[in-house]
């Protein structure tokens, strides 16, 4: 059940996100005295609507969105529509470039907008992982160094599961092993890093002691431990039994994993991760091509890598895992990274993106003001019609990576907590 209501919490929040970018086209227009006809939510059959002034405001059928009509987004447009002479002056195009630019780049600031606040709550009163504890995770899988655990967890143990008298020592803790002891070695097989230690020790036989060799404080220790037998999940969803000995990553406990900020560093702090994430996203987008093959791989049945592109599907079901694991930071900072990623997205130089028409208004202002250098006639705007087929190319190649991910997201999802 929890796991249902966070994939229908997150396509909710997907959907609130997009109806307030077009919100932000919609204020913005009417702020410069645009008119503005229709704004929805939603596509598809009309299910409620009402009109206030010269708005019809309404939500329809198919919650996939939503739209604003914004009268004369191109010349074109304008020929399309019923105006008196003083609504002709207010048609989108005939305003200055600059308030046209803002209300093309209204709607992705909205998606800023919002990332950041909720960002900064997230920085801020609740805490966001600490790169350090990060960090200190890695180094510890790059040289086997190791957190010793109490006693043998029960199969059904979950993640607050806390050992007790009842239960029965690990292996490693009953030999005498220590919190940070780096394995050197196990059963006389050289351990280099923590998938090294994983294949030696799965490879033993329960019950049977080893020699287990360790680097503590600079010196060689060795112990004598007795593995148990433990069933582990595999890559394609089958289970086997393995040995282990009750040994984990290790990480420095003077490391908090969670940073909670303050509102007041929580600004800068803020700040900082939105530089990263920006920086990220466009690393993302130019490795976008390239995912292309593996998703079409994950969905002839290979193993889904988790850098791939995901959906509003896929996005929606690591919602779902989020809480249903009550993992409500990661929920909101999947949100928050969403945002910025459509943000970015829709400011793209590209027809239909808002930055397409963005690009287009500015490269008709520098080409009217080259023609006027050179004592030329205004060569006007741009004609929308020969960009037709552009456009049509830009949709087509949007949509068919759309479904391309949405299928991998239902054949072969991408999951947190496997």
């Amino acid at each position: 059940m929890a796991y249902t209501t966070g994939i229908v919490l997150f396509a909710l929040a997907i959907l609130i996100s997009v109806s307030l970018h077009e919100l932000g086209h919609m204020l913005t227009a009417k702020a410069f005295g645009m008119k503005v006809t229709r704004y929805f939510v939603g596509f598809g059959p009309t299910l409620w609507s009402t009109r206030k002034g010269e708005t019809e405001y309404g939500v329809k059928g198919i919650p996939l969105g939503g739209f604003v009509k914004i009268v004369g987004m191109t010349p074109l447009e304008e020929e399309d529509e019923e105006l008196t002479e003083k609504d002709k002056k207010r048609v989108f195009w005939r305003k200055p470039l600059w308030q046209r630019t803002v209300v093309l780049a209204a709607g992705s600031v909205t998606h800023f907008v919002l990332a950041f606040a909720v960002l900064w709550i997230l920085v801020s009163f609740i805490g966001v992982a600490n790169p350090a504890f990060a960090e200190s995770y890695e180094r510890s899988q790059e040289s086997a160094t190791v957190d010793v655990t109490d006693c043998i967890p029960p199969e059904d143990a979950d993640l607050d599961f806390t050992c007790s008298a009842a239960d029965q020592p690990a292996p490693a803790f009953d030999a005498g092993m220590l919190d940070g002891d780096e394995i050197t070695a196990v059963a006389g097989r050289e351990v280099t890093d923590w998938g090294s230690l994983i294949a030696v020790v799965s490879e033993l036989e329960p019950g049977e002691t080893v020699e287990v060799t360790v680097a503590r404080d600079g010196t060689a220790e060795t112990f004598q431990v007795t593995p148990y037998e433990a069933e582990v999940e595999l890559e394609d969803g089958t289970t086997e039994q393995v040995a282990r000995i009750g040994v984990t990553p290790w990480i420095d406990p003077a490391i908090d994993p969670v940073m909670v900020a303050g509102p007041v560093q929580g600004v800068g702090d803020t700040a900082s991760y939105t530089g990263d994430m920006f920086r990220e996203t466009f690393i993302a987008l130019g490795k976008l091509p390239s995912k292309i093959p593996p998703l079409w791989d994950s969905i002839m049945g290979a193993e889904r890598a988790e850098d791939t592109p995901v959906s509003v599907v896929g996005a929606s079901r690591l919602g779902g895992e989020m809480v249903q694991y009550d993992q409500w930071a990661m929920f909101f900072m999947l949100l928050v990274v969403l945002n910025y990623f459509i943000g970015i997205f829709n400011l793209l130089p590209l027809l239909p993106m808002d930055g397409g028409h963005i690009a287009i208004a500015w490269y008709e202002r520098v080409r009217s003001w080259l023609a006027a250098k050179r004592g030329m006639p205004d060569p006007g705007r741009v004609d929308y019609l020969k960009l037709m087929p552009l456009t049509y190319a830009v949709i087509i190649l949007l949509g068919g990576f759309m479904l391309l991910t949405i299928t991998a997201d239902i054949v072969n999802p991408i999951t947190i907590f496997n």
